[in-house]
């Protein structure tokens, strides 16, 4: 059964989310989770969040499918039981995905994942996680927990097996204690479309933050939490069994572009698990905004990170029309026998002076 956190325990979540937002008052107010009620008026001045039902999914996971009327669409091997979908089995060489085929246009989101991760696998021999996405596009299969490489948008990893620590171990080399991280890890990587997700070294070079999440083969349920608000992603979790969130990942200046699409993935190679979401609950938070947060809070066309450089887009060429073609080699050809015209004149010129001089 899900566990269902307190009254405690979602004050708690809410004030340390809003806590980390520095500057101008935030008046939010938290409704009955879960219920799917509209927002509703209190008081002069304040102001709400509720559910997003096309953003959300919970049993009996009903607009699961592969069909355009579908709110959510299985790839891959994912698929939909009575109390979860699994988006991988406990088995080798598996990949599946969920996605929602809805854009979502909010400036400020919580999203709440309910998930499980377990297995037969016994300390270190298991993999490889799953990961919760926001991403430009959606379905697209590829070697990033099953998603594809240089995504555009958030990604957030639940590692449960460290490639990078294995491939020391092989080398004989060891990790500086300061160095060194215990897996499971939660992660998180903004990307415009540039970056690659560097499994070797389990996404090191490019992560915004991470923490220990110790999730596989727990009996009590596990959440995780992202909370976008005000361009300030914190990411906070539930895995103790104690209703008590911990936080993760907090990071400034993270610019999301509106429009993207929630979805998660994964996959397994030669290590496997059973990954499991029970739920996906998106909510809209109000935020009162002054006029100069406004103006700074534009909507942006790229994911970024201030103080952080990612390489720019290169946009390709286009490719050259069937005329141009045709013009460029034509031009081509004339300068070639231009070229070589004029290097015989020279030529000769040249051999004649030599002549002239010798007689």
């Amino acid at each position: 059964m899900a566990a269902t956190l307190g009254p405690l325990g979602w004050w708690q979540k809410w004030r340390r989310c809003l806590s980390a937002r520095d500057g101008s008052r935030m008046l939010l107010l938290l409704l009955l989770l879960g219920s799917g009620q509209g927002p509703q008026q209190v008081g002069a001045g304040q102001t709400f969040e509720y559910l997003k039902r096309e953003h959300s999914l919970s049993k009996p996971y009903q607009g699961v499918g592969t069909g355009s009327s579908s709110l959510w669409n299985l790839m891959g091997h994912a698929m939909v039981m009575t109390q979860y979908i699994r988006l991988t089995p406990d088995m080798q060489s598996k990949q599946g995905a969920l996605w929602n085929r809805v854009p979502c246009f909010l400036r400020d989101w919580e999203l709440q994942v309910h998930f499980k991760i377990h297995g037969q696998g016994k300390k270190n021999l298991h993999g490889d996680g799953l990961a919760i996405w926001y991403t430009k596009d959606r379905m697209q299969p590829g070697p990033v927990f099953g998603n594809m490489d240089k995504f555009v948008g958030l990604g957030v990893f639940v590692d449960t097996y460290p490639n990078e620590e294995k491939q020391q171990e092989a080398q004989k080399r060891r990790y500086s204690p300061g160095v060194q991280r215990v897996f499971p890890y939660i992660s998180a990587m903004v990307n415009n479309g540039s970056l690659s997700y560097d499994h070797e070294r389990d996404g090191r070079p490019t992560e915004l933050g991470g923490c220990t999440a110790i999730v596989r083969n727990l009996h009590y349920d596990t959440f995780l939490v992202i909370c976008y608000v005000k361009r300030h992603l914190t990411i906070m979790m539930d895995i103790d069994g104690k209703h008590e969130w911990r936080d993760c990942i907090e990071v400034p200046g993270v610019r999301l572009p509106r429009g993207y699409y929630f979805g998660t993935s994964s996959i397994t190679g030669d290590l496997s698990d059973n990954h499991d979401v029970i739920s996906l609950k998106l909510f809209e938070l109000t935020v009162e905004r002054t006029p100069e947060e406004e103006k700074l809070h534009r909507d942006v066309f790229l994911p970024s990170v201030d103080n952080m450089k990612l390489p720019e887009m290169t946009a390709p060429l286009p490719p050259l029309s069937g005329l141009a073609l045709f013009l460029i080699v034509f031009f081509s050809l004339v300068f070639s026998v231009f070229a070589i015209v004029i290097g015989i004149i020279l030529y000769n010129k040249w051999q004649e002076q030599s002549r002239k001089r010798f007689y």
